[in-house]
């Protein structure tokens, strides 16, 4: 296992500026939150010339690149040229969200199976995320998608989870699933708290993922504030991030 940071972490700034507040912070890895909101973040444009974004990529940065974040439903063009994307990058994940609540459970099947057949054929693991409001909300339902889809794994967000018993059985049937992680401090109550004020319990899923050979990426994903964050906002997230990242790995 290793550490790792998403770029959403720092904030409305184009990528590159993330990945450059990261190195700053003693990171050397790191995840790619790409979205439609944000015109330089774009997931159609950055993968629309592969070999381009690779190059600018490289000579902004020489952190590397361990998955890619898709925060919207892709559309199918878009999710190939992505793929092919992260093949050329030589990223091997790929996380997206799970289906809305309510969307029939045959139409989800269907769905995951065909980005899963288009991120396989580029040697590329696709996850879904597990998130409040979404078919994974439930972890019963998360693993039953992931074995009704060959090949699919989850992006394991705990902090939805918490307020679930971490004795439920359903966690044995869900560690082997995960292909990537998001990780915060968080309450039952609270979705994103202070680093050390939470209850996630970090050296219990550092163990339970060792227990399934686990060998991939702790993300870091603390949620910035809405808006253009001010400096004490900035230096307040940055020491979050640094924080986070001693103490995962401390546990490795």
């Amino acid at each position: 296992m290793f550490v790792a940071a998403s770029t959403r972490c720092l904030g409305p700034v184009s990528l590159f500026d993330a990945c450059s507040q990261l190195t700053d912070l003693e990171f050397d890895k790191v995840e790619l939150w790409l979205t439609t909101a944000v015109d330089e973040l774009n997931p159609a444009v950055i993968a629309a010339d592969p070999e381009r974004f690779q190059a600018s990529f490289r000579e902004a940065t020489r952190l590397t690149p361990v998955a890619v974040d898709l925060q919207e439903d892709p559309d199918p063009d878009v999710f190939l040229n992505v793929s092919r994307l992260c093949k050329l990058m030589r990223i091997a994940q790929i996380s997206i969200p799970a289906s809305p609540l309510g969307t029939p459970f045959n139409t989800e099947i269907d769905r995951l199976r065909q980005f899963v057949q288009v991120a396989g054929a580029e040697g590329v693991r696709l996850s879904i995320r597990t998130e409040a409001g979404h078919t994974t909300a439930d972890p019963h339902t998360a693993v039953e998608l992931c074995e009704s889809v060959k090949g699919l794994g989850l992006t394991l967000d705990p902090s939805h989870y918490l307020q679930l018993s971490g004795d439920d059985p359903i966690f044995d049937r869900l560690y082997p699933h995960v292909f990537h992680t998001h990780l915060r401090d968080s309450t039952p109550t609270e979705y994103q708290v202070t680093v050390g004020l939470g209850e996630v319990d970090y050296s219990r899923l550092v163990n339970q993922l060792s227990r399934e050979k686990y060998n991939r990426a702790l993300s870091i994903e603390i949620l910035p504030e809405e808006g253009t964050p001010d400096q004490r906002q900035l230096e307040l997230r940055q020491l979050e991030l640094r924080k986070l990242r001693m103490l995962l790995e401390t546990l490795l």
